[in-house]
C-alpha cells in the first residue's frame, strides 16, 4: 500500500472557505476520513503552521487575495486543493495563479475528498522533490564552473595546461584539508583583488 495512503490520517488539513454549507460539508468529510483539521476564515495574514493540505475556495477574484498569502509561505507551502463551484476561464486561470495541486467541485460529495487529498499530496511531494533535484543540479553546475574559472586563472597567470592547473588545485585542497571548491573560490577571490589593485 502506498505511503501516501498509510500516512493519510497524519496529515493536518486546513479549509480556507467562508462559513456555510459548503465548508461544513467538507469539514464533515475530512472528519470522517480521520484527518486533524482546522477551519481558516477570514483569510489570515499568514498561514497557520503545520498545515499539510489546504483547501481553498476559488472564484474569479479570490486568487488576488490568496496568492500573496501563499507567496509568504513559499518555503513551507502545503499541498493546495482548489474548491470551485463552476468552470470559466477566470476561475480556471485562478487555479494556475495559486498553483493548485488538485481541484474539487462544490457541492462537496462523499466521493472525491479523500482522493483529492491523496493526489494533491502526491503531486506536491513530486514537485518538491523535482525542485530539490533541480537546485542540486544548479549548485553542482555552479561549482564546476567555479573550478573551471580557477583553472583558467592559473593557466593564464602561470602558463599551465588544464590538467596541471587542476592538479595544483587538488594538491592545495589536500594540503589545506579543504575542498577543491574552497580552493577554487580562494583563487577567484585573489584574482579579483589583484585585478582591482591593478586598476588602482
Amino acid at each position: 500500500m502506498s505511503n501516501f495512503i498509510n500516512n493519510l490520517r497524519d496529515l493536518n488539513v486546513g479549509v480556507m472557505h467562508p462559513k456555510g454549507k459548503h465548508a461544513e460539508e467538507l469539514l464533515q468529510q475530512i472528519h470522517r476520513i480521520g484527518c486533524p483539521f482546522e477551519a481558516i476564515w477570514p483569510i489570515p495574514s499568514s498561514l497557520p503552521r503545520g498545515i499539510d493540505v489546504l483547501f481553498v475556495d476559488i472564484d474569479e477574484t479570490s486568487p488576488l487575495e490568496i496568492k500573496p498569502l501563499l507567496s509568504k509561505s513559499k518555503d513551507d507551502l502545503p499541498a493546495i486543493i482548489a474548491m470551485i463551484a463552476y468552470e470559466n476561464p477566470s476561475v480556471l486561470d485562478g487555479l494556475f495563479e495559486i498553483g493548485a495541486h488538485a481541484v474539487i467541485t462544490k457541492p462537496v460529495r462523499a466521493a472525491g475528498v479523500m482522493s483529492s487529498i491523496l493526489m494533491a499530496r502526491r503531486y506536491w511531494s513530486e514537485t518538491r522533490k523535482a525542485e530539490k533535484d533541480i537546485n542540486k543540479l544548479k549548485s553542482k553546475l555552479e561549482n564546476v564552473q567555479k573550478v573551471n574559472d580557477a583553472k583558467s586563472i592559473l593557466m593564464r597567470h602561470r602558463g599551465l595546461s588544464d590538467k596541471e592547473a587542476y592538479a595544483i588545485i587538488r594538491k592545495q585542497a589536500m594540503a589545506k584539508r579543504a575542498t577543491t571548491l574552497e580552493i577554487a573560490q580562494s583563487i577567484i577571490n585573489a584574482d579579483g583583488i589583484l585585478s582591482e589593485l591593478g586598476n588602482d
